[in-house]
């Protein structure tokens, strides 16, 4: 039960801050450059700064020191063996503990989060992509987030074969190889484009389908102009008005 009360957001243990999300329909768990999530949460960062609008970067797989350790675990392919479900299990460790250590003290302390990749990953990855039945997919979401989800929830959508692609000229450009996820086929990347997008169809009040195939200052300024709709105290300057209040939580 003191678990939970961690991360309790009733009366008196509010949520002062706002959570966003990105992820993209193409690739592994590092972006390409320019339009990728990473880059645009750097530019969404800086944005909110100018307004005076506390912000905390984090990463899934990752975002605290246990987390991380499941990271280097997953992405350097140790768990591939185990199968789709194990690595849905790791993945869900890991989010317990990013959630406990970094999310919801940022949240309840009213710095906004924004986090590259979060639970969809998991839904799109090991549930569709890796083909793991949704109702286990579904039971291990609800134990794992306790209905904590974020605010906002950007896609950034490219063809696979466009993100692919870009991927390849990121890895060539710096040497690196492919992760676990980038190396698997074509076919796997087309089946978690299209699991994505069954996401933000399915989940619209939250999820916010963004083109990425444009120029980064495009895509930059259609994920500003979305956030200034859906969530517009969180574009306002914070010193010109009254300290946040409370924040609903559905």
């Amino acid at each position: 039960m003191a678990e939970i009360d961690r991360w309790d957001f009733r009366p008196g243990h509010e949520k002062h801050g706002y959570w966003v999300e990105m992820v993209q329909t193409w690739g592994g768990c590092i972006s390409g450059e320019g339009a990728g999530k990473s880059t645009q949460i750097e530019r969404l960062k800086q944005r909110l700064g100018e307004l005076a609008q506390p912000a905390l970067v984090t990463r899934e797989p990752g975002g605290s020191p246990h987390a991380e350790e499941i990271r280097a675990f997953i992405l350097g392919g140790h768990a591939k063996h185990l199968g789709p479900f194990a690595e849905a299990l790791l993945f869900a460790a890991a989010r317990i503990d990013h959630l406990d250590k970094t999310i919801v003290p940022a949240l309840k302390r009213g710095t906004h989060v924004l986090c590259d990749r979060f639970a969809d990953s998991t839904r799109a990855y090991q549930g569709s992509a890796g083909n793991i039945d949704k109702v286990l997919i579904d039971q291990l979401e609800r134990m794992t987030l306790r209905g904590v989800k974020p605010d906002l929830t950007f896609i950034l959508d490219l063809p696979a074969e466009t993100g692919l692609a870009r991927a390849r000229e990121r890895q060539a450009g710096r040497g690196e190889g492919a992760d676990r996820f980038e190396g698997e086929a074509a076919s796997f990347h087309h089946s978690l484009r299209q699991a994505f997008l069954s996401i933000a169809r399915a989940e619209p009040k939250r999820c916010v389908v963004i083109n990425a195939d444009q120029e980064p200052g495009e895509v930059e300024a259609a994920i500003w102009a979305a956030l200034r709709e859906r969530l517009p105290q969180l574009a306002q300057n914070r010193l010109s008005d009254n300290a946040l209040r409370p924040l609903d939580v559905a």
